[in-house]
């Protein structure tokens, strides 16, 4: 044992100096170079071994082991034999202790105490009050009861006397001490009977002062009164109450017979049980006579050297040695277990000690590796601007050109790829843009980098407090019994994790959706068959629109893809479900990203019918699209409002942002902004509706102000503004800004506009109409006396 603690100290020191080497940051709870040491871990299961004086290798191998010559003391007697011993003595002992302390006061062996005390709390009487008492008179039973116990009481005193002058003075020497101890038992019970029956008669003497009292103020009363109607008056309350009384003392007297019944029950059930420890008592006595036979059976075996089964002494001396080694074995079996019970928490001390200082390399290896992204993004932008700065020779602009050439081709794959595991997320799309523009290959390397260094800096803080709110939010609700509330509205605004977002979006469509589904359980249903039965009423553009869904996306790339057929199946449907729009273009995006969160085609169906009919404004699909121009012009008039500097800029440029924006607002972002911030965006729209589009539309104008107003070329800004959405990397930004800094923004003021908008754009629509009416009849006319000239010269030649 020795030995095995020096191997465990050893191990701790080693460890303590291992992990020396390691500079990392310590907590304020807990160090992190802390290992507990073999002394104080093993003091929890075994006493250190002291270094024996004197004695090392073969002589201190060759002492006999410590504790052989005090075996273990086993006991052959029955258990139950030395449990009636132990609670024999323990008795016994408590019964000495007892009478032996000091400190030890019976409060209730001194009666008149407890008078004084029960005289010291009795109320006194008032004899100017008006009112009378609750009771007249002692009733008779009281006044029997009250003999009784008065005969108890005298009985009880001399029956003490009686064995006061019997008891005599205890002795410790004395042999008949459990006498004397059942004696004492026996006067402290009639002493507890003096004191209870003291007190009954106290509170029987409260009562009758009480009463006297009562009847002493009703006789003043009646004395005082002057006329026969008062008398009257008091005679009827009198007899009020004493009809009061008699109602009280039956109840009592039911009351009393119901307690007796109870009393009488539980009697009978105390004696079944005393009969059952009866019958318990006499089985065990048999069985410790057995257990004594058998014992007497076993010594006269051994003092006869021979037994009547044939076993001999040298067979009794064989077992009694086994017996003896068994115990031995047992004894290092117990030391072996306790020294392992201390290894196994040594070893598992070290082992959380050593993942802690894992994940905390992990966590600063994901630092640094942030800010090694950070920095390289940094120089390959500084290396973009020096390749288009004018102020450098053509060698320095070769040497810059030829440095990001050979870095973009070296290590672009590696750059773009931010999951070590796959290239893309887990809805399947490329985690980083891949631009086949040869000029553009730089900018998808710094934007990747920049991703990546967001991402692993706020990886741990996404996931873990935005999944706590999630689960404290949505715990034990199915999806119909979620509530609209402030809080699932922030949650949405941060965006929803991944393991709670489909089932949000089935409550916040079903919402929307609820009445038309209760009105066609089997809509879903019942359009796929038309469009099956049908197929030549089918818009021929949804075939031509399959191939060219969500490309970036793995699960669309594929022709094979199970989601293609799906897609279809769902753009049909909705097309015989509002045949006023039939299909146009986009919506096949909105209906893949609905299949890619919800994983069922009747809920992206739904998904697209409450996105196009309940959620969008009219005419946002038709082929006018007159309420998406509307949208725009709305926009234009936000951003002239909150962004005026960069609206005066484009103005400038004669830059129209409309050809940027229409496309995000009328696919809802899909192809524009990363995956990692588009399913942000449609979580709250889904929610607070078309109001978040305008929002982001703001913050992204927002978030690149200062590069757009440093680019004073018309193409370059489109350019720009082309790649504008693909270039965000940080989303927390990007949300932070459209729900904080571009408030205020109320739906009323976006609905007001539109209406204004709408109008003019109604009104323009009609005079173009009305032009083109025009020009047509015009355009007839001028064919037809074409015609007459032509058919006169005829005649003329002819």
């Amino acid at each position: 044992m020795y030995w095995l603690q020096q191997l465990q100290l050893k191990r701790a020191s080693y460890r303590e100096q291992h992990a020396g080497h390691f500079s990392l940051p310590k907590s304020d709870n807990q160090p992190l170079n802390s290992t507990p040491s073999a002394q104080t871990c093993g003091a929890d299961f075994l006493p250190v071994v002291k270094t024996p004086p004197g004695l090392v290798g073969e002589e201190a191998a060759s002492l006999p082991a410590p504790g052989t010559n005090n075996p273990l003391n086993m006991s052959i007697k029955h258990p139950l034999i030395e449990l009636q011993n132990t609670m024999h003595s323990l008795l016994h002992r408590q019964s000495q202790e007892i009478r032996q302390s000091v400190f030890h006061i019976d409060a209730q062996c001194d009666p008149n105490v407890s008078q004084k005390s029960q005289s010291s709390k009795m109320p006194r009487p008032t004899h100017g009050s008006s009112q009378a008492p609750e009771s007249t008179a002692i009733p008779s039973g009281e006044k029997l009861q009250e003999n009784s116990l008065i005969h108890r009481l005298s009985a009880m005193s001399q029956n003490r006397k009686s064995n006061k002058d019997k008891s005599k003075p205890l002795d410790h020497k004395d042999p008949n001490a459990p006498d004397n101890t059942s004696r004492l038992q026996q006067e402290k019970v009639s002493l507890n009977e003096e004191v209870k029956a003291q007190k009954e008669l106290v509170s029987l003497l409260h009562k009758v002062l009480e009463a006297a009292q009562l009847e002493k103020h009703t006789c003043v009363q009646f004395l005082a009164a002057e006329g026969e109607q008062e008398h009257l008056e008091l005679l009827k309350h009198c007899e009020r109450r004493a009809a009061e009384l008699r109602e009280r003392l039956e109840s009592l007297k039911a009351e009393n017979e119901t307690l007796r019944r109870d009393l009488s029950e539980r009697d009978a059930h105390v004696a079944e049980l005393q009969e059952n420890i009866q019958l318990l008592m006499q089985k065990n006595q048999a069985k410790q006579e057995v257990i004594l036979k058998l014992s007497d059976k076993l010594t006269a075996c051994g003092a006869d050297q021979q037994c009547t089964n044939g076993v001999t002494s040298e067979t009794f001396r064989q077992l009694s040695h086994e017996n003896e080694n068994l115990k031995d074995d047992l004894k290092a079996y117990k030391i072996q277990n306790k020294f392992l019970n201390s290894e196994i928490y040594q070893l598992t001390t070290l082992w959380r000690k050593s993942s802690e200082q894992e994940k905390r390399l992990i966590v600063k290896c994901a630092f640094l590796e942030a800010n090694n992204c950070q920095m390289e993004s940094r120089y390959l932008g500084a290396f973009q601007k020096l390749q288009e700065s004018e102020d450098l020779s053509p060698e320095q602009r070769e040497s810059v050109r030829k440095v990001i050439k050979d870095v973009v081709q070296a290590d672009l794959d590696t750059a773009i790829k931010l999951n070590p595991i796959s290239d893309y997320d887990e809805y399947g799309f490329r985690t980083a843009v891949d631009y086949k523009i040869e000029d553009l290959k730089l900018l998808a390397k710094i934007q990747a980098l920049e991703v990546r260094s967001h991402n692993l800096l706020n990886k741990d803080e996404r996931d873990g407090s935005l999944l706590a709110r999630c689960a404290q939010l949505l715990s034990g609700r199915v999806e119909v019994e979620l509530i609209s509330s402030p809080e699932l509205k922030n949650v949405l605004r941060t965006g929803l994790p991944r393991e709670y977002r489909a089932r949000v979006w089935r409550y916040l469509i079903h919402t929307r959706t609820e009445v038309l589904r209760e009105r066609y359980p089997n809509r879903y249903q019942e359009l796929c068959e038309k469009s099956r039965t049908s197929p030549h009423l089918v818009p021929r553009q949804i075939q031509l629109d399959l191939d060219r869904t969500l490309r970036s996306n793995q699960h669309f790339s594929a022709p094979s893809s199970p989601l293609i057929p799906q897609l279809e199946r769902v753009l049909q449907a909705f097309s015989w479900q509002n045949p006023t729009i039939g299909y146009v273009q986009g919506l096949n995006r909105l209906a893949a990203i609905a299949l890619l969160v919800l994983q069922n085609e009747e809920d992206a169906f739904w998904c697209l019918v409450a996105i196009v009919e309940y959620i969008m404004p009219q005419d946002y699909y038709t082929k006018d699209l007159v309420g998406c121009q509307a949208d725009q012009r709305v926009l234009k008039d936000l951003m002239l409002e909150k962004l005026p500097r960069l609206t005066a800029h484009l103005e400038a440029q004669k830059v129209d942002v409309s050809l940027i924006t229409v496309e995000w607002f009328l696919v809802l972002y899909v192809d524009s902004l990363p995956s990692r911030i588009l399913f942000k965006v449609w979580d709250a729209f889904l929610y607070e509706g078309i109001k978040v589009i305008f929002r982001y539309a703001l913050a992204l104008f927002k978030y690149r102000e200062e590069n757009i107003l440093k680019i004073h070329d018309s193409a370059e800004l489109y350019q720009y503004l082309r790649l504008l959405s693909n270039t965000i990397a940080d989303g927390r930004k990007l949300t932070n800004i459209a729900f904080n800094d571009m408030n205020p923004l109320p739906m009323r003021l976006l609905h007001n506009r539109r209406s204004v908008h709408m109008e003019r754009l109604r009104a323009e629509i009609k005079e173009l109409e009305n032009l083109q009416k025009a020009y047509k009849a015009e355009h007839v006319q001028c064919k037809d006396t074409e015609l007459d000239s032509l058919a006169s010269e005829d005649e003329e030649e002819a």
